[in-house]
């Protein structure tokens, strides 16, 4: 059964409530956090939806949420005295379609409720429908809405072996995707997030697997030519992809159908081409080069032509990600012996540095809405999953999990 999703808006018509509404810009350099209460919702499931509804406003980074254990979880605490600039007030209850979630956003210093969102579905959708109050709820503070329901790919050894794993953003609900006892490397989202592509040694080349998520168990080669076949860019579109290849003697960039045939070569010969990013607009490309003598990122118009370098302040530049609003890349660059997060416009300009305190920072991925990084933070020989905001304000580990985690991909929003 699919949620059935109503929104409500206290005040009425909602279009003229959303143009009253002054959204916090979280990107601004001076942008305080906001403090949310979430107190326990009304119903016998209210305090896990409560829980669950904070964690997800946690997540993106601009909420300071106020801990419950300070008021009891009630409805009806001091929310000035506890220093709260809002308060999510909930219920959830039963529907004829099965169960029902509503939230409603209280400004603490006008005593007004702003705005609200109603979910219906069946028992077992809570948890999406949660979710989905969050976001959505996010959207009211900000404009756009929310990312917490989405997924992130990533590499783990806690087998003992360095396999493919998928989760939800939060951490919950992780199962791992490959089992072929051997390293895998560089998972990737189709656009629609129904299929991963990766590369493994486990016959002893580094081939290129794509896999069903919406089965168990159904992954089939894409390419496994003789030398590199590393994972790939997709296209916006999910029909083509850019893959290294190196099948003639040079790591080269090539352009793919989803069944793994060549459409045409788009580098030859000029260094070492890897680590395609697609602009979001499906036109032009953001790759790394060593062709200089250095690796550096470099960006070419789709059809091929000239390639132009990027990059130039540090000694090596590399892992180009290009924000989903198509505004700015992400890339890591060779500073004091480790690798940092930066961010600059597309054009190469306004470089700057995201990443701070201890460790290395590597393969950078950017949430769907364009104010988050993901990357993999690397400290000694243990390597965690972290989450940057785009202002560097923050860096903050995303989820714990035994054993090293690695090549984060962030996949769009569900549908």
């Amino acid at each position: 059964m699919m949620v059935l999703a109503f929104c409500f808006l206290v005040f009425s018509p909602a279009r003229e409530v959303r143009a009253e509404r002054a959204y916090f810009d979280i990107t601004a350099s001076d942008m305080r956090k906001i403090m949310v209460a979430v107190p326990n919702f009304s119903g016998d499931q209210g305090t896990a939806v409560a829980q669950l509804l904070a964690k997800g406003f946690a997540l993106h980074g601009f909420i300071s949420v106020i801990d419950s254990s300070r008021y009891g979880g009630a409805k009806n605490a001091d929310w000035k005295g506890l220093g709260a600039d809002y308060v999510v007030i909930g219920q959830v209850g039963a529907d004829p379609a099965g169960m029902m979630v509503e939230g409603q956003i209280l400004d603490v210093a006008s005593d007004k409720v702003l705005a609200g969102r109603r979910y219906k579905g069946a028992a077992a959708q809570m948890e999406d429908m949660t979710l989905r109050l969050c976001d959505a709820l996010i959207e009211d503070f900000t404009g756009e809405a929310g990312v917490a329901r989405t997924r992130m790919a990533f590499v783990s050894d806690a087998t003992g072996r360095k396999e493919v794993y998928v989760t939800d953003i939060l951490g919950r609900n992780t199962r791992q995707i490959t089992s072929h006892r051997a390293l895998c490397v560089s998972p990737r989202f189709t656009p629609d997030g129904n299929f991963l592509a990766y590369s493994t040694y486990h016959r002893g080349n580094q081939d290129l697997y794509i896999t069903d998520l919406r089965q168990k168990a159904t992954t089939t080669s894409l390419s496994r030519r003789k030398g590199l076949n590393l994972a790939p860019a997709f296209a916006p579109d999910g029909r083509t992809m850019v893959v290294t290849l190196s099948q003639n003697g040079n790591p080269d960039l090539y352009l793919m159908d989803r069944q793994g045939q060549i459409i045409r070569q788009l580098t030859s010969g000029a260094g070492i081409n890897v680590s395609a990013s697609f602009s979001p607009d499906g036109q032009s490309i953001a790759f790394v080069s060593d062709r200089s003598g250095k690796p550096n990122v470099y960006v070419m118009g789709l059809g091929g032509g000239q390639a132009k370098r990027l990059t130039f302040k540090h000694s090596e530049n590399s892992e180009p990600a290009w924000s989903p609003k198509g505004d700015e890349i992400a890339f890591t660059g060779l500073q004091g012996g480790s690798y940092q997060l930066f961010v600059m416009d597309r054009n190469g300009g306004n470089v700057r540095q995201l990443s701070s305190g201890g460790g290395s920072f590597e393969s950078p991925t950017w949430a769907p809405d364009g104010r988050m990084i993901a990357v993999a933070r690397k400290s000694g020989s243990r390597s965690e999953l972290c989450v940057v905001s785009k202002t560097g304000k923050d860096v903050r580990a995303l989820f714990t999990m035994k054993g090293s985690q690695s090549y984060p991909q962030w996949s769009g929003r569900l549908p």
